[in-house]
């Protein structure tokens, strides 16, 4: 009997000890973080899409590597390859959205992807993010709870675009020629309301030119610049539409410093092999992503010098490429406050990492601590502003290296405030969203 008792004991303890075993081994295999990476490598914006992807799955690599992920939660991810396609982006999101315990936070690439699956989101509760592109409106997170168009907007940087003009031409634009050379698509017809606003308020002509993607054939439409002679150019490209663009307005003897490129169209891939064809060409950055900081000698020293790069050391320092870190860096920080609030050393749900994506409060000091105090300037997201702080400057290239020629801008809300609450407006009647409370 006394033996029977022991044995059952220990068979208890035993069945015990597994017990806590299975659900230690269960907790330390629950500790990750799944983020899926959309990209496009190949493609008419491959140009582009290459560095920003690299930039992207580059910083997750140093995080995990330097850190041990996010309060010892690693960072997982995939690649989906989109091509710039809005179907093949929409499978990837099918495919990858409820991967781990749901995935964290697509950043799309794509605006035309964004449009495809911002009503997708409202349903699976997955948070898009889409610093520096995406849909404009989408800053009101009484309306898309699940948009995040973080640090800028296509309606900021037009405006900031016609802030630097403005101050060229003695602070008016009336009277003035503006042209629009965009990409036609989503992509590139985001910023003409705002740019018709703008128009009809200040007294300047705007003309629309659109370019069939992708956008390597323009001969047409520079011509029809040379006959219009506009003052200025604001050009919407990506991809292999720039440098073709670049080299029309040089054959067509446009200035290249009467040209204002989009973010998308201002890395160092765009002009490079053009020299000194493209020398005044300005382009605006997304805060001052054109920076170089201690980030990028972590990466050196955690990922690079230890064979781990995702792409080559030589284009770790691109302008797309550290707009990528921006962009997972952002990610990383939503996650890290959505575990200050939930649990630190948690796998957090989707929901649970939208909330820390609205509530971001990089400061000065931790953006140096992260080493990106010269690449961007303070964020704060909330409830009503799914944005945060909008930051710009304008680089311009001189030939051979990108050069910083104005002091920030920030937009002028006058105009986009309450175009942002009119087209938020529409979506939610148009789709029969029920505006949130922010109170």
């Amino acid at each position: 009997m006394h033996f029977s008792t022991l044995a059952r004991a220990a068979a208890l303890t035993v069945a015990g000890l597994s017990m806590v075993t299975a659900s230690t081994l269960a907790q330390a295999q629950a500790a990750e973080q799944f983020i899926p990476l959309l990209v496009y490598r190949t493609g008419q914006f491959a140009p582009l899409g290459i560095p920003w992807a690299d930039g992207k799955q580059d910083y997750l690599k140093l995080v995990n590597a330097r850190d041990g992920g996010v309060n010892g939660v690693k960072l997982t991810y995939e690649e989906c390859e989109t091509a710039y396609d809005a179907a093949k982006g929409v499978e990837c999101y099918e495919r990858l959205k409820g991967k781990g315990t749901g995935a964290s936070g697509f950043d799309t690439q794509s605006t035309g992807i964004t449009f495809a699956v911002t009503d997708k989101a409202f349903v699976d509760k997955v948070t898009v993010e889409t610093p520096g592109y995406g849909l404009s409106q989408s800053v009101d997170g009484t309306v898309f709870e699940w948009n995040f168009p973080l640090l800028g907007t296509y309606w900021t940087a037009a405006d900031v675009m016609l802030q630097d003009i403005a101050k060229k031409e003695k602070g008016s634009l009336k009277g003035k020629k503006i042209a629009l050379v965009y990409h036609d698509s989503p992509y590139g017809k985001e910023p003409i309301p705002l740019l018709q606003k703008r128009a009809e308020a200040e007294g300047f002509e705007l003309s629309l030119l659109p370019v069939t993607p992708p956008g390597v054939e323009q001969k047409s439409t520079w011509l029809q610049i040379r006959q219009a002679k506009p003052d200025y150019v604001l050009f919407w490209a990506a991809g292999v539409m720039v440098p073709a663009g670049i080299r029309e307005a040089q054959a067509s003897g446009f200035p290249r410093d009467k040209i204002y490129a989009i973010w998308w169209a201002g890395s160092e891939s765009d002009v490079k092999d053009i020299g000194d064809g493209a020398k005044g060409y300005n382009a605006i950055t997304l805060h001052n992503s054109a920076a170089k900081d201690k980030v990028q000698d972590e990466l050196k020293k955690y990922v690079y010098d230890k064979g781990q790069g995702t792409g080559s050391a030589s284009d770790a320092a691109s302008i797309a490429y550290t707009r990528g870190l921006m962009i997972s860096m952002l990610q990383v920080e939503a996650i890290r406050a959505a575990q200050d609030k939930f649990g630190k050393g948690k796998s957090l749900t989707p929901e649970q990492v939208r909330w820390g994506f609205e509530n971001l409060d990089l400061t000065t000091d931790k953006l140096k601590a992260l080493g990106f105090g010269e690449i961007m300037r303070p964020v704060k997201t909330s409830c009503t502003n799914h944005m945060g702080n909008d930051w710009a400057r304008i680089a311009q290239w001189n030939g051979s290296k990108w050069e910083i020629k104005s002091d920030w801008y920030q937009s002028d809300k006058t105009h986009i405030d309450p175009m942002i609450k009119e087209y938020a407006a529409k979506y939610a009647k148009d789709k029969n969203v029920k505006p949130r409370s922010c109170s």
